[in-house]
């Protein structure tokens, strides 16, 4: 969250680097924008935007956001769940760029028809000694699903507000889904079984 004086700040340092004028926009809106969507348009738009920190959804029409809500659940908690499920289930220490790389290589939010599994380099939890070992993706999806979950409830849960024309648009449009988090394999696939609703990446 950034307050009024974060605000002034930033958009005077843009401007006193040379920009004619500056502004700072919702995180949902920026994403509309950059997907390409034209946010002046009175129908309804569904973004959901899985970052680091958060994942941000929200229903943009006539460029501004009619509902939006923040979960405080994405790519970094997702990295801290496999560092967990690692330590309590197989006694194996990594750290956070392993953990993000088994996530990005073989991670899923849809358990998928064909099992991977990946070297890892780690240390053992009680030991302290180096170790190797693999795992695969059945064991990275466990480790993460509650949490994917949460962010596919979350968008269940702004569907369920939205207003009965904005929500026949988002049918028909379908969900815009975007940042590192759409990057996940079956991430579309989690929240279309959620909602019912068509989502592009």
């Amino acid at each position: 969250e950034t307050n009024e004086i974060d605000k002034k700040t930033v958009t005077d340092l843009l401007i006193s680097s040379g920009a004619a004028r500056a502004c700072v926009i919702e995180e949902p809106l920026a994403a509309a924008l950059g997907a390409g969507v034209s946010i002046k348009n009175p129908e309804g738009v569904l973004i959901v935007d899985i970052g680091g920190g958060t994942a941000d959804i929200a229903v943009v029409t006539m460029g501004s956001i009619s509902i939006s809500k923040s979960v405080k659940i994405a790519g970094n908690i997702l990295d801290e769940d496999i560092i967990r499920y690692l330590r309590r289930e197989r006694n194996i220490v990594i750290g956070e760029k392993t953990a993000e790389s088994i996530k990005k290589r073989i991670g899923c939010a849809y358990l998928r028809d064909t099992e991977l599994a990946i070297g890892i380099k780690g240390k053992h939890y009680i030991t302290g000694m180096p170790i190797t070992d693999e795992v695969n993706t059945t064991e990275v999806y466990l480790a993460m699903r509650e949490h994917l979950e949460a962010i596919a409830e979350g968008v269940r849960s702004v569907l369920e507000v939205t207003p009965p024309e904005l929500a026949g648009d988002i049918s028909e449009t379908g969900i815009l889904l975007t940042g590192g988090g759409a990057l996940l394999d079956g991430m579309d696939k989690l929240i279309e079984k959620r909602t019912g609703v068509h989502v592009i990446i």
